[in-house]
């Protein structure tokens, strides 16, 4: 499978890139656990950003391309839902989008607010209901994971059932996941590049001594993997691939989200320093569809019957 980005997807990214360049780094001196923007979020809605999937020259690719490079910026952004499900489901749902197993009420959720779309996906097929303020029980503190939260409370008796079956629906939410992991991966390593490359302690950069530079090859590497698996699974169109990215992305998630803030030291134990908005949100990540057990065992499945 060629994964080369063609013409269209270059330029794609070359415009969202302008786009978000404003909202690259965190307000001065703003040291908050989450970060949102409804200027943005409503700037990628008017530019179609998150409606490419839809257009057959694009498709799912590049859509799984723009949640990963969203998933890089500092602010949380709801895409994987909107960009890939929602295209597939009923273009016309109200943004955004919040993705709920049946029968995981107890879960914070991500994006949940009234008037939000819930896609409730389980045994019973794949449902949606504008959500309503007594749908909608509000996180009491500062949300720890760098998103947006909220618990349901219920799913309404008349809540729409919509065509698709539920492995369709899991297949595009796992590939939103992978991708989105991905672009945590990427931020979160590139911020820990440009600190420990500036940083010196013995007259030079620690990103130059060897037992460091080898743990972030091998982090490299993991992050590397992360991004392909979320494109493969994309383009391929299969169950065992969009559970094997989940898998592969959670995993690394758990592997190097520690090494992530010791590699920067005291300063990694801080809100001062931005990781914390990518790390936070890739631990929420990993207990998404079951966590990284669920998606490994979901992938064998696939791959092996």
């Amino acid at each position: 499978m060629d994964l080369a980005l063609n013409e269209d997807q270059r330029q794609i990214i070359d415009f969202l890139d302008g786009l978000t360049r404003p909202y690259a780094s965190v307000p001065m001196h703003d040291c908050s656990l989450a970060l949102v923007s409804d200027e943005l979020d409503a700037e990628l809605a008017e530019g179609g950003f998150l409606d490419v999937m839809a257009m057959e020259e694009l498709g799912p690719v590049t859509a799984a391309l723009v949640i990963e490079r969203l998933a890089r910026l500092p602010f949380a952004l709801e895409a994987g839902a909107s960009a890939l499900l929602r295209i597939a489901l009923d273009p016309d749902l109200p943004r955004p989008l919040c993705l709920v197993e049946e029968g995981r009420l107890g879960r914070p959720v991500r994006y949940l607010k009234p008037g939000a779309t819930v896609v409730v996906v389980g045994e019973g097929g794949v449902k949606t209901f504008t959500a309503s303020a007594n749908h909608v029980r509000a996180v009491t503190d500062e949300p720890l994971y760098a998103y947006p939260l909220a618990y349901l409370t219920e799913v309404p008796a008349d809540a729409r059932l919509h065509d698709m079956v539920s492995a369709e629906a899991l297949r595009l939410w796992r590939v939103g996941v992978a991708a989105e992991a991905a672009g945590l991966l990427a931020a979160a390593l590139d911020s820990v590049k440009t600190y420990t490359s500036e940083r010196k302690q013995f007259g030079r950069p620690i990103a130059t001594f060897q037992a460091l530079r080898h743990r972030m090859a091998e982090t490299q590497v993991l992050t590397n993997a992360a991004y392909w698996l979320a494109l493969r699974a994309a383009g391929s169109g299969d169950y065992g691939d969009a559970a094997l990215a989940v898998s592969h992305a959670l995993d690394t998630a758990k592997r190097v989200g520690y090494d992530f803030h010791q590699f920067m030291g005291a300063m990694g134990m801080t809100l001062e320093h931005p990781l914390h908005l990518w790390t936070y949100r890739l631990k929420f990540l990993t207990g998404e569809l079951g966590g990284r057990g669920a998606n490994a065992a979901a992938a064998a499945e696939a791959i092996w019957g």
